[in-house]
């Protein structure tokens, strides 16, 4: 509790260190010689190249200048950047989950870019979600960096092996077909048919609103929680099943502990629910097995209902510069070039959506065009100020870990879920 209260105050104190800032913007960005850039490690592992490119892009622009990226996780870069905002030393550009906008743009923690907009490649045809999750108040504070779906990734020889001619069309034969995976490497102790980390509330989610249910509805200003209700609850059911049934993941560890692709790519896995990025990664030498590249394929998450594809998590990131930071017009620069058609092809390539709707011809091949398939039918979460607090507390990944581990039924863990979101979504700090 004194944690949130104090990020509650320094973020209440930001408009008021960015109007001081401003003061100070002119003499600092003639002498400014270098910027820090934050982003999240996937850029790291799976599209360095754009980095590069976005560093070179922006070294004949300012010759003079050094960017200085560094790289965080997503499980502790809200922290930190909480950190950095009392301590008065932000970052000059951040990378932002599009769940995580609302809050820090209600707070005033991030510039207004709205006059600039045009400077930015594609902004005319920018993808609406990733605008609408980028803008507060009228204000654009987000620049669309890419958006992210989730396809299943498998290994064709397994399904062979299986005795498994077609890819499921329905979560009753991706059980089915799980079970014959099951048994066909019963040897293997720790073997999933289909791999899923227990906390992964991205994967679980999807199954809550593919039977019609959702995490909480808006009504007359008031947030109500609504995992406890009918549709949910029957989510939230298929999902246990599915999990115990295929996956022996940890039911406490979250997705990154380890990544699905290493159990994949050391072969006790047959398949995993992940992102689109994840397919390149599961093949990276350093991280996964290249060796895998003739056997590995992709497609959409079945739904309950035959011949329909499961709702996605409509995921991805944005660019936003602190309020803080004295370089806003160089950070506008350095991101200008990020997100240039060759940076955006690059991510593409690596297996996201690109932020704008005139590069989707950029989206081919395996899992591009499974991805394509997947983001029609997508999910998001509330766009309340307070949903940041929600995925901070791990409301929905205790809730998983209490439903998995039986220490609570899915009816008692999706009672007390909804109740604590009920309270977070509708606190006033």
């Amino acid at each position: 509790m004194k944690r949130r209260i104090s990020v509650a105050l320094c973020l209440a104190a930001v408009g008021a260190a960015a109007i001081a800032a401003g003061t100070m913007g002119a003499t600092k960005k003639a002498t400014a010689s270098s910027i820090t850039v934050w982003l999240q490690v996937d850029a790291q592992s799976a599209w360095p190249q754009s980095v590069a490119l976005a560093n070179d892009a922006f070294a004949k622009q300012h010759p003079d200048v050094t960017v200085n990226v560094q790289y965080q996780t997503w499980d502790t870069h809200l922290q930190k950047f909480d950190a950095t905002l009392a301590g008065g030393n932000t970052p000059d550009v951040i990378e932002m989950g599009n769940t995580e906008m609302t809050k820090y743009m209600a707070a005033g923690a991030f510039a207004d870019v709205t006059a600039d907009k045009g400077k930015f490649p594609n902004s005319s045809s920018w993808l609406p979600g990733l605008v609408a999750f980028g803008t507060y108040n009228g204000q654009l504070q987000g620049v669309p960096y890419y958006a992210g779906s989730r396809v299943v990734i498998y290994r064709t020889d397994y399904f062979k092996q299986a005795g498994i001619t077609k890819t499921p069309r329905s979560l009753a034969e991706l059980t089915a077909d799980g079970k014959k995976l099951m048994a066909t490497f019963a040897k293997d102790k720790t073997f999933s048919a289909f791999y899923v980390a227990g906390p992964d509330w991205y994967s679980a989610i999807s199954f809550v609103y593919d039977f019609g249910g959702q995490i909480a509805k808006l009504n007359g200003g008031q947030w109500t929680g609504t995992l406890d209700q009918p549709a949910a609850i029957k989510g939230l059911t298929a999902y246990k099943n599915t999990f115990l049934a295929l996956s022996r993941a940890s039911k406490t560890q979250d997705e990154a502990h380890p990544f699905p692709t290493t159990p994949f790519a050391q072969g006790h896995a047959a398949s995993f629910l992940g992102p689109g990025w994840q397919y390149g990664y599961a093949l990276d030498p350093k991280a996964g097995n290249p060796k895998l590249k003739s056997v590995i394929s992709a497609f959409p998450m079945p739904s309950h209902v035959a011949g329909k594809t499961m709702p996605a998590f409509a995921g991805g990131s944005d660019l936003a510069i602190p309020a803080t930071s004295s370089n806003k017009s160089l950070a506008e620069d350095w991101i200008a070039d990020f997100t240039s058609n060759d940076s955006e092809a690059g991510i593409v390539k690596s297996g996201n959506l690109p932020n704008s709707t005139s590069l989707l011809h950029l989206v081919v091949g395996t899992p591009g065009k499974q991805l394509a398939q997947a983001s029609t039918s997508g999910w998001f979460v509330p766009t309340a100020k307070n949903w940041t607090n929600v995925e901070n507390a791990n409301v929905l990944r205790n809730m998983l870990t209490q439903i998995l581990a039986g220490k609570k039924s899915v009816q008692a863990a999706a009672a007390s879920a909804s109740k604590q979101i009920t309270s977070m979504l509708n606190a006033s700090t």
